[in-house]
């Protein structure tokens, strides 16, 4: 029987082109198909939502995730990729080296999040480290004419943010926490804020004005939303 985006939990937002909103943390996890490959953009904050992940896009396509995209290196966005065996994995440069030095990092702070220890350590044991590093744009053909352009819009939430642009009737672009929704966007220790702004003017530039903004966490968003938030940043930061 066919399934659904909708019956699995699922956004359609539009050919081929769908996102969760997982529960607990409300991380957004976005699938991407065209007809020889599958990017999925953020693979949830344990070894289980990113299985659950995996089963549920392998029901909906027919066929395995073959690309991840990671938005930027927090726990609820990168550690289920594990479960993800054999997909080629991109991330904005320095991603790498920062989850390969900083596991014991994200297991503490999953752990402070309210994760139980030992599914922290489980994952965060297994966790896979970008294969590829993106400095600029990296363009991906999962084909069938779908080429998808994986931008390095930071630094910003993090200073690794990494953003997908889909191309299609909407575009849709997918933003990480450099957008939130759900709440004020989130500036950790990390964060680089008087860059945040520059960041989002990208991704404005990238998507344009009639395209689909998937934020991090909360509902699908539209320019004018990315560019009041901008705006309020810029204000909270100081910076023109």
């Amino acid at each position: 029987m066919d399934v659904s985006w909708e019956d699995l939990g699922w956004e359609r937002l539009g050919d081929g082109v769908g996102r969760r909103r997982l529960p607990v943390w409300d991380a957004t996890a976005a699938l991407v198909a065209g007809t020889e490959g599958v990017l999925l953009h953020d693979t949830g904050s344990s070894l289980r939502e990113g299985a659950e992940l995996r089963a549920q896009a392998e029901r909906l396509l027919g066929r395995r995730v073959t690309h991840i995209a990671l938005s930027h290196p927090h726990f609820d966005h990168v550690l289920g990729t594990a479960a993800f065996a054999g997909a080629e994995v991109y991330g904005a440069v320095g991603t790498a080296e920062l989850l390969a030095e900083g596991a014991a990092r994200l297991r503490e702070d999953a752990v402070r999040h309210g994760m139980g220890e030992h599914e922290a350590t489980a994952a965060t044991d297994a966790l896979v480290v970008p294969r590829h590093q993106v400095s600029g744009e990296w363009t991906l053909d999962l084909g069938g004419g779908l080429q998808v352009l994986l931008a390095n819009v930071g630094p910003g939430h993090t200073g690794h943010d990494l953003a997908v642009l889909v191309p299609g009737s909407p575009v849709v672009v997918l933003c990480g926490d450099l957008v939130e929704e759900s709440g004020e966007p989130q500036a950790g220790p990390d964060a680089v804020p008087r860059r945040w702004p520059a960041a989002l003017d990208r991704l404005l530039e990238l998507g344009g004005e009639d395209a689909l903004y998937v934020p991090g966490h909360g509902a699908v968003v539209d320019a004018a939303f990315v560019r009041a938030q901008r705006d309020r940043l810029a204000e909270r930061f100081g910076v023109s």
